[in-house]
């Protein structure tokens, strides 16, 4: 109950019921991209910051190694199991969208994390962005398979393994992440106390207004799954949940600590609604957008904001 009354999440809850309400309150698109890009650049700055005082060793080795299992497991896992749903091709999209990850949900968890008092790594940051790009390559593979098994090829054409990883890659948002991580480590305790004003000060109160606004845009994609399989609203609620549970079996058995364990909780248990819809949609025109950009933004995004998060801190706490 304590993570509700966080001014963050109540700014969310208050831009769902806005958008439900069908409310003419909106963020300009290019404030909203603004404080993602913020948002993007404060994380990785506050991660690379924490790494260049921890360095790199064993522990965050198989943490990494962890995220990216994960990022493989999960796509695989969910195409074969929403196949038997929804069309293939439908299926490889929403796999690649549920197997990548939402960094907002991340940051939103990091700052539920702060809050609490409970100390996490900054390489959780390098993992988040290392899960980016396994499902969207697999899915893409997915999908040219499914192309290459139908009677009449249809007309998309397959995208080339290259031009994928690139588009992967070097995806603005992701780069960011990066070069801000980056930057962090390198600039070390010098960099951290001159961008503090940036990166901490300023961090909570962005972070509410693109809230506000994932609040507002999720309430508004909800009438994009109308018609769809009540199985579409069972999956996109108990994935989350699956997926967090194998990550908690993988920190429980690698020994995580409290905050690392919950973080990948989160990371495996969220679903992309930026990165992944933006190459799919070319690299996969067949499947409907509605259908992976609902499920994730309209269903999983608020249900990880709102109940997620905090559940899955709660099994944590208990059982690791």
């Amino acid at each position: 109950m304590h993570g509700l009354l966080d001014p963050t999440i109540l700014f969310f809850i208050f831009g769902l019921f806005a958008g439900l309400a069908k409310s003419n309150l909106e963020i300009p698109p290019a404030i909203s991209k603004f404080l993602s890009l913020y948002l993007l650049m404060a994380l990785g700055l506050k991660g690379g910051f924490a790494l260049a005082k921890s360095g790199m060793n064993e522990s965050i080795i198989i943490s990494l190694a962890c995220a990216v299992g994960l990022a493989v497991i999960i796509p695989l896992i969910s195409f074969y199991i929403l196949r038997r749903i929804i069309s293939a091709f439908d299926a490889a999209a929403v796999s690649a969208t549920y197997g990548s990850v939402s960094a907002v949900t991340f940051i939103t968890a990091t700052q539920v994390l702060e809050a609490a008092q409970i100390n996490f790594g900054g390489h959780m940051s390098a993992a988040m962005a290392l899960m980016e790009s396994p499902a969207i390559i697999l899915a893409v593979l997915f999908a040219n398979k499914v192309r290459q098994s139908q009677p009449t090829p249809t007309q998309a054409s397959e995208f080339k393994l290259s031009s994928l990883l690139h588009e992967s890659l070097t995806d603005g948002a992701q780069l960011l992440l990066m070069g801000s991580l980056l930057i962090g480590i390198f600039s070390g305790e010098h960099g951290q106390a001159m961008m503090k004003p940036f990166s901490v000060d300023l961090f909570k109160g962005l972070l509410a207004f693109f809230l506000l606004d994932m609040g507002l845009n999720a309430a508004r994609n909800l009438p994009g799954l109308k018609g769809q399989s009540l199985l579409v609203f069972v999956y996109a609620l108990i994935a989350p949940v699956v997926h967090a549970s194998l990550a908690f079996a993988l920190a429980k058995f690698f020994g995580f600590e409290l905050g690392n364990a919950v973080l990948l909780m989160v990371l495996a248990a969220s679903a992309s609604y930026i990165a992944v819809p933006a190459v799919v949609r070319y690299a996969i025109p067949e499947a409907n957008p509605s259908l992976y950009i609902g499920m994730s933004l309209g269903i999983t995004f608020p249900f990880n904001i709102v109940i997620g998060i905090p559940m899955y801190l709660k099994i944590a706490q208990t059982y690791l």
